[in-house]
């Protein structure tokens, strides 16, 4: 069993920061490719960032270029997004997941691909 942990959400005035972790075992978070995904009311979850296995290959969404920044510590087995620059409507349950698959440490796009989440943090930015 895969234990996925995000912690970190809170609520911020727009223009505010905040960064989220992601804890998970050692063993999982040296080789696997993880993502942060998020999901607002009414909307299907979406893909928010991603970072192969050794932090060396990111994608970020195009509503969060140059806001966000997705980093992993593999001293402490945590992956993190920074988030500068907050919108309201980054308002969203955020997810962390992590890879499986036979490219597990390569970056996916496809929430399929992602088996193991955790039970999410919630991040609301006030206008």
């Amino acid at each position: 069993q895969v234990q996925v942990e995000e912690s970190g959400g809170g609520l911020v005035q727009a223009g505010g920061s905040l960064r989220l972790s992601c804890a998970t075992s050692g063993r999982i978070f040296s080789s696997y490719a993880m993502a942060w995904f998020r999901q607002a009311p009414g909307k299907e979850r979406e893909i928010v960032a991603a970072i192969n296995w050794n932090g060396g290959d990111t994608y970020y969404a195009d509503f969060v270029k140059g806001r966000f920044t997705i980093s992993r510590d593999h001293a402490k087995s945590t992956l993190y997004l920074q988030m500068n620059s907050l919108k309201p409507e980054d308002t969203a349950v955020y997810y962390c997941a992590v890879r499986s698959g036979s490219t597990w440490h390569q970056i996916s796009l496809a929430l399929e691909e992602y088996p193991y989440w955790g039970q999410g943090t919630q991040v609301t930015v006030s206008s």
